[in-house]
């Protein structure tokens, strides 16, 4: 990978003229927008009506419906997404609202989630800025000076079975009912986490009335399960790859962090169609008010953008042990590599 961001970063340039550049594509289509929302929430409720319909009637089968139907929910939290950033509608006060409507079936209280987003997007990559809305990345200098205890909840923290098993159904079911992070910050978090908790019963209410408690339970829980699994682990790695970016305050860009600090994730195409092009990371994050259905034209006309920071499939799994900043070498490295370079 280190090849392909090198020889990618040689070709790009100035960021600086990339975020000029690619203003061109920031105007969404309410049209495609509209067609877009409706080709992710129709077949979520056929998928999730059918699946409930056959468990009720003894067809287990139709628990593997449960599947696909989370992979539409998360292209509806990528329209969420879009609209947090303004970018699914030109009317502020529309994103806001639709924006708000998804919260409640993806579980993500909206505002609460923009405002902690926002900051992730202005302060990706920045070792100074770490903390709110981004995985918990420590230096290998930082992880050294820790306690064995501090050492021993790290390395529980950055445990795939903890990252991608019991965490994300905690972000999501749990941590996500009260604004962590922004307590302290004023009414409009709590009212946004509030909101979103009173909206979220009545459609739960319906759909126990319309089923019963246990189908909705057996279609439901393993919906949001991989749904959430699959969004974290799409965050992850957008951002926790070999070859990203990390620096301090004096020296981070905000243009070059969002080309070299974000991945692109380059997914087979149902997979990337299923996920809301969200993979083509790095463009998202140098011009966010870009429209996920338009990202694919920026690698279309600006082909020399498709090599940066370019992950595939295949590769994105060895991110998993990468755990750790080093900043003398520039890259991310696992606790294995670390324990080696210490020894050594």
């Amino acid at each position: 990978m280190t090849t392909q961001v090198a020889a990618g970063a040689e070709k790009i340039g100035n960021g600086r003229s990339w975020t000029q550049i690619l203003a061109q594509y920031r105007q969404p289509s309410p049209v495609r927008s509209v067609f877009e929302i409706a080709a992710t929430v129709l077949p979520f409720i056929a998928l999730w009506a059918i699946a409930a319909a056959a468990v009720m009637h003894g067809q287990y089968w139709g628990l593997l419906l449960t599947i696909p139907a989370a992979g539409f929910l998360v292209r509806l939290f990528i329209l969420q997404h879009d609209c947090g950033h303004g970018a699914l509608f030109a009317h502020r006060g529309l994103n806001n609202w639709i924006g708000r409507t998804m919260g409640v079936f993806t579980l993500t209280p909206y505002d609460y989630w923009k405002r902690t987003h926002a900051v992730h997007h202005a302060s990706a990559g920045n070792l100074d800025r770490r903390g709110i809305g981004d995985v918990d990345t420590k230096t290998v200098a930082e992880y050294r000076a820790l306690t064995r205890m501090q050492k021993i909840r790290y390395r529980f923290y950055r445990n795939p079975l903890v990252l991608f098993g019991f965490g994300p159904a905690w972000l999501f079911v749990c941590q996500y009912r009260v604004p962590l992070g922004l307590m302290r910050a004023g009414a409009q978090p709590w009212v946004s986490t509030i909101a979103t908790n009173l909206a979220i019963i009545l459609p739960i209410a319906i759909m126990v009335w319309l089923v019963g408690l246990g189908t909705f339970l057996m279609v439901q829980v393993p919906i949001t399960l991989i749904a959430a699994t699959a969004g974290v682990w799409l965050f992850y790695v957008q951002h926790q790859f070999e070859d990203t970016h990390w620096s301090n305050d004096d020296d981070w860009s905000f243009q070059h962090a969002a080309l070299h600090g974000s991945s692109h994730y380059d997914l087979p195409f149902p997979l990337q169609w299923i996920t809301g092009n969200i993979g083509i990371h790095h463009v998202h994050h140098l011009a966010a008010k870009i429209p996920f259905y338009r990202l694919p034209e920026v690698i279309r006309d600006y082909p020399e953008l498709k090599d940066v920071s370019r992950i595939t499939l295949v590769q994105s799994f060895k991110c998993v042990n990468l755990t750790l900043w080093d900043e003398a070498a520039g890259r991310l490295v696992s606790f294995r590599e670390e324990r080696i370079a210490r020894f050594a």
